[in-house]
């Protein structure tokens, strides 16, 4: 989603109060035209490789170093290039806006507002395959569409609403029962098993926080990364879910303006054993708001 803040945000850091630890937040000053507008992050498993896409349709593929608590000090980026339409062609101006990736083998799934759909990219420099769309799709909100996107361990796709009403302020149509305290308008939850769609589950929507982004960890649970928008700056909060949508947890909950508008989520684990989270905050390509690379500690214990 393209935020459209009405005041300055100060860029005053506080630190965020919730279980998690806060390892740090990189500035990412990319230095070409256009640069901005990041809404989609997609991490290797060991936390360096990432590509990152821009809601004004383009993808950006590097790597990033890291100092020595883990956090991210350093983007070199190895390349980068615009989305393209199945036919090779550039996008069009309302299908530019692409707001998540998730990888499945070799294959990279994008996820897009405006137009909603999700698309395959054998490699993100091609044209990408046309698949099979949910219906509801057509009936999403122009600017609260398809913000999430990931992948569980067997390939299924899953794709998540920022908005949980459809077009006039329908409530989107629900295909599978609501998960208990789901509440009046919960997020549907689409999955793809690599030939239809149909909605799993819902999630509960609690209190002002919308969909940003979401990624299943190498713990197999599923996260959400969502966000408030208070005027003069942003909350954001993770909570975690089981694979059928229960056990809801909250693992982050940061307070007004510890952080920019982030959207891209990774969650994968280091080294050391540690659980970890890894985001990207979307500038919206205005001189108030800053890129940035955020980085926390979820869990200390080892994998099992």
């Amino acid at each position: 989603m393209r935020c459209r803040p009405v005041c300055a945000l100060a860029l005053i850091v506080a630190l965020p109060a919730c279980a998690a630890d806060h390892l740090g937040s990189h500035v990412w000053q990319p230095g070409w035209d256009g640069a901005g507008g990041f809404s989609a992050l997609w991490l290797a498993p060991d936390g360096r490789d990432f590509v990152a896409l821009s809601d004004r349709g383009s993808w950006v593929r590097g790597t990033l170093s890291r100092d020595g608590d883990g956090a991210v000090d350093g983007v070199e980026v190895a390349a980068r290039g615009p989305l393209l339409r199945s036919t090779g062609d550039d996008l069009r101006r309302l299908e530019t806006d692409a707001e998540a990736i998730t990888r499945v083998g070799d294959a990279f799934y994008i996820s897009y507002e405006g137009e909603h759909r999700v698309i395959r990219h054998d490699t993100l420099e091609d044209p990408p395959e046309r698949m099979p769309q949910h219906p509801d799709f057509v009936e999403m909100q122009t600017n609260s569409g398809l913000e999430a996107l990931a992948s569980d361990a067997e390939g299924n796709l899953y794709a998540i609403p920022e908005r949980s009403r459809a077009k006039g302020g329908r409530r989107l149509p629900l295909g599978a029962p609501i998960v208990p305290g789901g509440g009046e308008h919960p997020f549907p939850v689409y999955r793809f098993d690599g030939e239809d769609w149909d909605v799993a589950f819902s999630i509960p929507r609690e209190g002002a926080y919308l969909v940003a982004g979401a990624d299943f960890g190498p713990d197999g649970r599923l996260y959400l990364l969502e966000r408030d928008f208070a005027v003069i700056g942003f909350r954001t909060r993770i909570r975690s879910f089981a694979p059928d949508g229960t056990d809801a947890r909250i693992e982050i909950e940061s307070p007004l303006r510890a952080h920019d508008n982030l959207e891209g989520l990774s969650v994968w684990r280091d080294e050391a054993g540690r659980l970890r989270v890894t985001m990207l905050s979307d500038d919206n390509l205005r001189s108030i708001q800053i890129t940035e690379f955020v980085d926390y500690v979820l869990s200390d214990a080892p994998a099992e």
